[in-house]
């Protein structure tokens, strides 16, 4: 029944999906809660409700679902949803999901590991879970894991492994790679010095929306030495 449910709501039939999640919901099953969460929290097929969004997230989290237990940690880390901000219980929420495979819970743990936000910086435990992200795809853990191998924090400095990292994520057309790898062909950094293609890359990210890179087009043009 609970595919049922799913194929309803993948097929936009968000009052059927609605109807199933609800009576799972009530037998106690704990992806039915999270999904019907979410209708509630998304105003689907319902009236927006995030208290009952929360209460329905929440019996879920108990029973270790793992994406009743990421939503639970967004709102926590925002403050949202009719919760306060708690970046300590956010981490935790993240860390559950993540070791469950939950792939952008295993990228928002490997961020806040980096940053020291909810726990103990550790770069090294960063660099873990932004591999794992990354091994499942995920561009921004890419991006971040070739950070940290450019500047050696938790990981063993390494430009060719970073110049990789860089790569992927710009491959997958994310500006902050674009600039990333722009400035490793910039400087020579594991990878052949090539200044055009350093260029090619930061016009890349400034299309993107990239500021950084838009203030270095935008003076090179004033300058005059670009032309687009």
């Amino acid at each position: 029944m609970i595919q049922e449910a799913h194929n309803a709501y993948n097929s936009k039939d968000f009052d059927l999906a609605f109807k199933l999640y609800e009576d799972l919901s009530q037998k106690g099953d704990a992806d039915a809660q999270t999904s019907l969460a979410y209708m509630y929290q998304n105003a689907q097929a319902t009236e927006k409700d995030e208290q009952k969004a929360l209460q329905l997230y929440l019996k879920a989290a108990q029973n270790k679902q793992p994406y009743a237990m990421f939503n639970l940690a967004i709102l926590y880390a925002n403050g949202i949803g009719g919760v306060s901000m708690d970046l300590f219980k956010a981490h935790e929420l993240y860390m559950e999901a993540a070791t469950r495979e939950v792939l952008p819970a295993m990228y928002e743990v490997a961020l806040m590991l980096e940053r020291g936000l909810g726990c103990m910086q550790n770069f090294s435990e960063a660099a873990f879970w932004y591999e794992e992200a990354a091994k499942r795809g995920h561009s921004e853990a890419f991006n971040n894991l070739g950070v940290l191998y450019k500047e050696g924090h938790g990981v063993i400095q390494d430009y060719k492994r970073s110049f990789i990292c860089f790569k992927k994520a710009s491959d997958a057309n994310l500006p902050t790679g674009h600039y990333n790898l722009g400035l490793l062909y910039d400087q020579g950094l594991g990878v052949e010095e090539d200044h055009d293609m350093a260029l090619e890359l930061c016009r890349k990210a400034a299309y993107g929306g990239h500021e950084k890179a838009k203030d270095i087009i935008k003076g090179l043009q004033e300058d005059g030495k670009i032309v687009f």
